[in-house]
């Protein structure tokens, strides 16, 4: 993990500066871009949703995304705000294309409770290389999937256009290391960004709050009641 920048005067003063309030009454968060989080160029959702659009990109063989995965559970749990959270097993180079058509295979087959955990602990706590097609495979079948079905699955058209769906994200977002999170097709950030895991998700609850606000303020609009004044 890089050391986060140092928060030079001049980059504070040219750096774009967020500040907000969060929900429980706790104290503002000022946010600078460039040092919390970055804006995307052309912010686009990766899907159309009523709530804040949460994308977590990761990869198997990353122990980070390992060891993020019970916090970010437990934090998502404890939101208010309408999320719409999705997993995306980033296909950012060749040799992590295969985690993600098992990824989108066992969701295709509805068995990624079956997968996704086991996954990750073999590769992080029993060390196991599982890396090729054949190698994966094989892991779904040990997880008591039907080999067939998921064989037949992996090398599907649909899991095949979602793994390329995943490239252009990567792409679109310009990530360039995992695990990271896009904020309504707005904003990136990570752990690497803010510098601590902790200080990632306090950057999250004000951009998620942030968002959700916005959403919340057209209705709000619509709402209110039509001035009485004389004319």
């Amino acid at each position: 993990m890089t050391a986060r920048p140092t928060r030079s005067p001049t980059l504070i003063v040219l750096a774009a500066t967020l500040v907000l309030g969060l929900a429980g009454g706790k104290a503002a968060l000022a946010l600078d871009e460039g040092i919390d989080y970055r804006t995307v160029t052309e912010p686009m959702r990766a899907e159309a949703g009523d709530g804040v659009e949460l994308l977590e990109l990761f990869w198997y063989g990353c122990p980070h995304c390992y060891q993020l995965e019970p916090q970010l559970n437990d934090w998502l749990a404890r939101q208010s705000v309408d999320i719409d959270f999705q997993r995306v097993p980033a296909a950012a180079s060749p040799r992590w294309v295969p985690h993600a058509k098992a990824y989108y295979a066992a969701e295709q087959l509805g068995v990624l409770d079956k997968l996704h955990e086991p996954l990750f602990k073999a590769l992080h706590e029993q060390r196991r290389r599982i890396l090729t097609d054949e190698q994966l495979i094989a892991f779904a079948a040990e997880q008591g999937i039907d080999e067939d079905e998921f064989r037949a699955a992996y090398n599907s058209f649909p899991v095949d256009m979602k793994v390329r769906r995943s490239a252009e994200l990567v792409r679109r977002y310009a990530i360039d290391g995992v695990p990271a999170i896009v904020v309504d097709g707005k904003y990136v950030t990570s752990a690497t960004q803010t510098g601590s895991t902790a200080t990632m998700f306090d950057v999250l609850e004000a951009l998620v709050t942030q968002e959700a606000d916005a959403d919340a303020q057209p209705a709000d609009a619509a709402e209110a009641p039509e001035s009485d004044d004389a004319s």
